[in-house]
């Protein structure tokens, strides 16, 4: 994978984590157990520290940058959607930021908040726990349902079990030709109803 040195400081990969082969990580970061860093991600620890905590995972085409002398921190299960945007910021245990969102300079996502898709948090401000959080800039929306905090806790763990999948079975290969689209599918079980909708209650 590409993974780079910055003034002799290396990436750290927990042996439990599964980071893609096109995900970049560079110097000063840090990636916990069981966590999930897909393809295309891109993990800059050049200025200030990257921190991805136990069972987290970073989707395809996300950016977590920062500035020198300060530490982004991905708690424990945080979970950060396809194409997301972390600056300088703390996004707390079991929160979700959405596809597309933007977390800007010294924010905080509060624990188990859920940032809408396409938003952003502005600079320094603090998502309380347990809140969506949608628009851009963005505003508190309503308190989160009990449903709505375990469906997103069910699509961490199924980011979890696609981590230990990955290690085993994703390999480079070259593709086929032809198939008769007869052959069998990936085999996942949802812990989660997957047409699950934040406007509902």
């Amino acid at each position: 994978m590409p993974c780079y040195t910055f003034e002799n400081i290396t990436p750290v990969i927990h042996p439990t984590a599964f980071v893609h082969p096109s995900a970049v990580l560079i110097g000063d970061v840090w990636i916990g157990k069981n966590c999930y860093i897909a393809p295309l991600a891109s993990l800059r620890g050049d200025f200030g520290r990257i921190r991805v905590m136990d069972g987290a995972n970073v989707q395809d085409c996300c950016v977590l940058h920062g500035f020198p002398e300060h530490e982004i921190r991905l708690e424990e299960n945080a979970h950060i959607g396809h194409g997301a945007v972390i600056h300088t910021a703390i996004v707390r245990k079991d929160a979700l930021v959405g596809i597309n969102a933007v977390v800007l300079d010294y924010a905080e996502v509060g624990e188990q908040a859920i940032v809408a898709a396409n938003s952003t948090v502005p600079n320094s401000y603090k998502v309380p726990p347990r809140v969506l959080f949608a628009g851009s800039p963005g505003q508190v929306k309503r308190e989160l349902s009990a449903e709505n905090i375990a469906a997103k806790k069910a699509g961490t763990l199924t980011y979890q079990q696609l981590a230990k999948r990955s290690i085993i079975g994703v390999r480079e290969t070259t593709p086929l030709c032809t198939d008769d689209l007869q052959r069998p599918t990936t085999d996942w079980q949802l812990p989660f109803d997957a047409s699950f909708n934040l406007r509902k209650p």
